[in-house]
């Protein structure tokens, strides 16, 4: 189950290559392209560096075939790695600015390709629209208005990303409301780069369902008890959580404080390709890193399929087939 994975930074690095060859794409060596489009040892853990690898993915969505490629991979990948249900999410914006596509041209791309792969994996996929805190409130709405005329072709959520640390979600309420009033559940990036207020601000003003990271929601037991008693999912995503400098090293990444805390936590890749890593090494990261039990694995797990974007019978479903997958090992 992986509520939280981004497309743009679920692409492999040897599809990077074709697309460079096909394309005429200057690149570097493998080498040095892998230190543009991945996070390595050897850089700075931080969220500046971790964005700064999305503008050079950036060059590479050359087409329409390659948007659909990327889409496909992307959901094989999951599936190779037994994921049972994934929500894919994406930015209309970061995918058509190279080239000038239209944004309707551009999710009508990522929804044919996760059709095709839903065919050809057999995983439920579910598309969440991302847009990004430092671009206009207007452009938001544009994507907005075409994520709703699309929302019974797959498209399930929205979604507020990009630099928290500048930029305030704020701008984007009034959008954010209107996505939920016509059937659109909606995710936060909050608690990432930005402190506790932003959990806060998520919930309350942007009518979050589900918290993209959160891990600085411990800052205040507010927001803490806010959360708590919303129900709201938290979608902490280990490995990217260290990588973006949003936490000083694994070993205190504050996932069992947030469980002993009574939140609603989740666990999930963020971006695959960028930080190198399976959902499967998330999990094993949780009980062999952090502590967390088995049985306490298996309950994130059933949580994370009761978090998700689905009408209710079809979450039911879900969540009825995973239990009998859980406890029948």
């Amino acid at each position: 189950m992986d509520l939280h994975r981004h497309l743009e930074g679920s692409v492999r690095l040897s599809t990077l290559i074709d697309v460079a060859h096909i394309y005429g794409v200057t690149i570097p060596g493998t080498g040095e392209l892998r230190s543009l489009v991945q996070v390595t040892k050897e850089e700075p853990y931080t969220f500046k560096n971790f964005l700064s690898k999305f503008q050079t993915l950036r060059l590479f969505y050359r087409s329409q075939e390659i948007i659909r490629r990327i889409t496909r991979e992307a959901i094989a990948d999951a599936a190779a790695d037994n994921v049972r249900y994934l929500e894919l999410r994406f930015t209309p914006v970061a995918l058509g600015k190279e080239q000038d596509f239209s944004l309707s041209d551009v999710m009508d791309w990522v929804i044919e390709g996760v059709h095709q792969a839903q065919e050809e994996t057999g995983i439920l996929t579910r598309l969440i629209v991302s847009v990004n805190r430092h671009e206009s409130p207007q452009l938001a709405e544009e994507v907005v208005s075409l994520a709703i005329e699309r929302h019974t072709d797959g498209i399930a959520g929205l979604d507020l990303a990009g630099n928290e640390a500048n930029f305030s979600a704020l701008p984007f309420a009034s959008i954010f409301k209107e996505a939920q009033q016509a059937g659109l559940h909606i995710s936060v990036h909050a608690g990432e780069w930005g402190g506790a207020i932003n959990v806060a601000e998520a919930i309350t003003c942007l009518g979050a369902e589900r918290i993209g990271h959160g891990v600085r929601v411990l800052e205040d037991p507010a927001v803490v008890d806010l959360a708590r008693e919303r129900n709201t999912t938290f979608e902490v995503c280990i490995t990217s959580n260290y990588q973006s400098g949003s936490i000083a090293s694994i070993d205190n990444h504050p996932l069992p404080r947030m469980l002993a805390a009574g939140l609603n936590v989740t666990i999930n890749t963020d971006d695959p390709s960028i930080s190198q890593i399976t959902l499967s090494d998330e999990y094993r990261l949780a009980c062999e890193g952090l502590g967390i039990s088995f049985a306490t694995l298996q309950g994130r797990v059933l949580a994370a399929a009761k978090a998700a974007f689905l009408p209710e019978r079809e979450r039911q479903t879900l969540v009825t087939k995973l239990q009998e997958q859980l406890w029948s090992q």
